[in-house]
């Protein structure tokens, strides 16, 4: 048929394009591989759970890649920046197949913003051209320099500077002593042991206002967990200092919960209930059609809706459990089950109006001083 005209790829976290493993040969063909743990973790969530993700696959080999007149890589979102940077910018090796496409002149990577963020022309511009330096930038390049040299801010020298790539800062924006007190100070302004602010302390150089002494603070933790991961001890730390806290769930979390794990509860309720000496038929017929959706669920597919509430309330007590451990009283803990996310599952299109609308009454509701944003990359 003439050949490949253009062959679209994708990158995985070991650095394997196709199905090109690490260990891969550069002139390697067509051929069944074996797929690497983490290739198999990372697929779990489109076949329904590791387990059930295939140990082998066929690949097209890098050479078979390599005979293409035109080869794109596309990748997205902040997970795959590092194994971007080292397939653009590493060591060629088969330990990463995907650095092989350095040795291709008709290679092109197709990038968004997230995935592309650890190059050097983004991640540390400096080093390769000369910079306009705001101060965001200037921040940004000061914590780096003291990281890479291991120095602390206040010990980096005019030296350091101008044997990373900095001497462009240090000449226009400089004295280095200057720039390091500036920077330091800027980063001890962020800090601080009052999240709600210091009552009857000079407040002009730190992150919150002193006034009014007790707030009200609300935390959005998009799961239930999202709070005490992202912002354990934040949250913690104003229920201790005595300011009115709120946490809102923005959804039920039930998706993270196993299968397992909801028919143990269900199994649970069944036998608590006969002890009490309840009639469990309802409870019974619940968990046996619990069991037989499961028993035939196939990747991906939803759960019903006594399967998703089950889990949705196992997810529910474990986050009022953390809750109350920091410190909040039960009418302070507000679950939202945005619809979006439900909606989602069963339509393409995106409303985001109901949410919106949800999230702005609870907000009146509360009338919040502060609002924390708790999340994966907090």
């Amino acid at each position: 048929f003439g050949g490949i005209d253009l062959q679209i790829l994708g990158i995985g976290r070991t650095g394997h394009i196709g199905f090109n493993e690490p260990g891969s040969a550069p002139n390697s063909g067509t051929r069944l591989v074996t797929l690497a743990d983490l290739t198999r973790r990372d697929a779990s969530h489109d076949f329904g759970g590791k387990e059930k993700v295939p140990t082998k696959a066929i690949t097209m080999g890098v050479g078979t890649i390599f005979k293409a007149r035109e080869v794109i890589l596309m990748a997205w979102n902040l997970k795959k920046a590092e194994i971007v940077k080292l397939a653009a910018e590493g060591e060629i090796s088969s330990d990463v197949p995907a650095t092989y496409l350095q040795l291709s002149d008709k290679a092109e990577f197709v990038l968004d913003a997230d995935a592309a963020s650890a190059l050097t022309r983004f991640d540390t511009p400096w080093l390769v051209r000369d910079c306009v330096w705001d101060i965001t930038l200037i921040k940004k390049a000061v914590i780096w320099l003291s990281k890479i040299t291991g120095k602390p801010i206040l010990k980096l020298t005019e030296e350091d500077y101008n044997n990373h790539g900095m001497a462009q800062l240090a000449t226009e924006k400089g004295p280095v002593y200057n720039i390091n007190i500036d920077i330091f100070n800027k980063l001890q302004h962020t800090i601080t042991g009052w999240p709600g602010g210091k009552p009857n302390a000079d407040d002009s150089q730190r992150p919150e206002r002193r006034e009014p002494a007790k707030k009200r603070s609300i935390l959005f933790s998009p799961h239930p967990d999202d709070d005490v991961i992202s912002m354990g001890g934040t949250f913690i730390r104003l229920a201790d200092q005595g300011h009115e806290v709120h946490v809102a769930y923005q959804t039920s979390g039930n998706t993270a919960v196993w299968d397992d794990d909801a028919l143990r509860f269900l199994e649970f309720a069944i036998d608590f209930s006969r002890v009490q000496g309840g009639d469990t038929a309802k409870l019974e017929n619940v968990y046996n059609e619990a069991r037989k959706h499961l028993g035939h669920k196939l990747p991906n597919q939803p759960d019903n809706d006594a399967i998703r509430t089950v889990k949705g309330l196992i997810r529910k007590g474990e986050a009022i459990a953390g809750a109350r451990f920091a410190g909040l009283p039960d009418e302070h803990i507000h679950f939202m089950n945005l619809p979006f996310y439900d909606v989602l599952k069963t339509s393409a299109k995106t409303d985001y109006e109901a949410d919106i609308q949800q999230t702005m009454e609870l907000l009146q509701q509360v009338k919040p001083h502060q609002v924390f944003a708790a999340g994966d990359f907090a």
